[in-house]
């Protein structure tokens, strides 16, 4: 199958999921108002709370997700396939990721910006707040050693795999003359 042809599978299967799926969670789970102001509408100081465009919100959240999918993925397409690979990215993304995302912003924005451990230590209690912190911690540190294990798995058979990211730490800095 063309590369091009998964391209455009994919990224159709965004755009369908934006459109209807997101559009739907948006207005029958969430019940998201157009016209509601939003934290950085509301405490506008120029610091911490500013308007942005949306491109670039975008941007910055397209940049900060790091989930399992682009991470699992490959190893995944090493071990079963490319079609394997593609559907855990393709429909991971549409249903878990994304809804995980947009629930996480959702609230988030829904309680003036504040997030989850402030809102564990409004809602419950202080105590509440640093357990919420040290699971997240501890889950953090669970989900970089599954990806460690998978990439050391993926390059233990062929040892050189290895070698070209391991050079980049060991290759001493280039001159600034």
């Amino acid at each position: 199958m063309s590369s091009v042809l998964l391209l455009v599978i994919g990224l159709t299967a965004f755009l369908t999921g934006y459109q209807t799926y997101s559009r739907c969670i948006a207005r029958r789970i969430y019940r998201m108002h157009p016209t509601a102001l939003t934290p950085a509408h509301e405490f506008n100081d120029g610091i911490d709370y500013v308007p942005t465009s949306r491109h670039v919100l975008f941007g910055h959240h397209f940049t900060s997700v790091a989930g399992a999918a682009p991470i699992v993925g490959p190893a995944i397409a090493v071990i079963w396939g490319w079609l394997p690979a593609f559907l855990w990215i393709v429909i991971g993304t549409v249903v878990a990721g994304a809804v995980h995302d947009f629930g996480a912003l959702w609230i988030s924005v829904r309680h003036k910006g504040r997030s989850i451990g402030a809102l564990a230590e409004g809602i419950v209690g202080s105590r509440a707040r640093v357990l919420f912190m040290r699971i997240i911690f501890f889950l953090l540190l669970l989900v970089n050693s599954v990806v460690a294990v998978i990439i050391a798995n993926q390059s233990s058979p062929i040892p050189a795999a290895s070698c070209p990211s391991g050079a980049s730490w060991c290759s001493p800095l280039p001159s600034a003359t």
